[in-house]
């Protein structure tokens, strides 16, 4: 019997990205950034899918996979670059880790292990282009929260605005959704052993 797969990960194959079927707590950890992007606003989606006992579970979270208007009005500046950084869709295969994040330095997924692609966005308005020249390199585009102590927060900021929670990271609007994504990435961990510390991303446009 072929094996059915959640809507997200049949998406994902068809665009020639890997997918991760075996074992229990295997993550395929996603984007999926919006058609209708609202500037500054956290109107994507993050997500996860994995088994659990053999049986698919996909769970989804608020989220930002742009820039908020902080950084773009900045233009990447204050950081010497040349833009804002806008990650490119695509998959980033085992690029990311659990290590520390931001000011506070809490436990996030951080990119450790790959290089990524982002796009820079130059013009200082609110809308993220995803557009033109890519750049490939080590950039911290991370994976975390819109707070400075989410395991201990409990803030929803779904509908306030980015601000400067994200210069090109891919954060969570959520406290309880974030800490639900490392919970799942330390039982991959668990599970598995050795070896396993390391995590796949994948951008998705929205296609739906």
């Amino acid at each position: 019997m072929i094996e059915a797969l959640p809507p997200v990960l049949a998406h994902m194959k068809t665009l020639g990205h890997k997918v991760f079927t075996l074992g229990d707590y295997n993550l395929n950890l996603f984007g999926i950034r919006s058609q209708t992007a609202r500037p500054d606003k956290f109107d994507d989606l993050l997500g996860c899918a994995y088994k659990k006992e053999g049986l698919w579970v996909v769970e989804y979270w608020p989220a930002t996979t742009d820039p908020g208007a902080y950084h773009l009005k900045d233009a990447g500046a204050r950081y010497g670059q040349e833009g804002s950084a806008v990650l490119a869709p695509g998959q980033y295969l085992g690029a990311y880790g659990i290590g520390p994040h931001g000011a506070s330095k809490y436990e996030a997924l951080t990119q450790q292990f790959a290089p990524v692609y982002v796009y820079r966005d130059a013009n200082k308005d609110m809308v993220a282009d995803a557009v033109g020249t890519l750049h490939r390199g080590w950039f911290g585009v991370n994976l975390h929260a819109s707070s400075m102590r989410p395991y201990k927060d409990d803030g929803d900021r779904t509908d306030g605005d980015v601000g400067p929670w994200s210069g090109g990271c891919q954060v969570h609007a959520t406290n309880h959704g974030f800490r639900r994504m490392m919970s799942l990435a330390k039982a991959q961990i668990d599970l598995h052993g050795a070896g396993w510390d390391k995590f796949t991303f994948t951008l998705l446009d929205q296609w739906y």
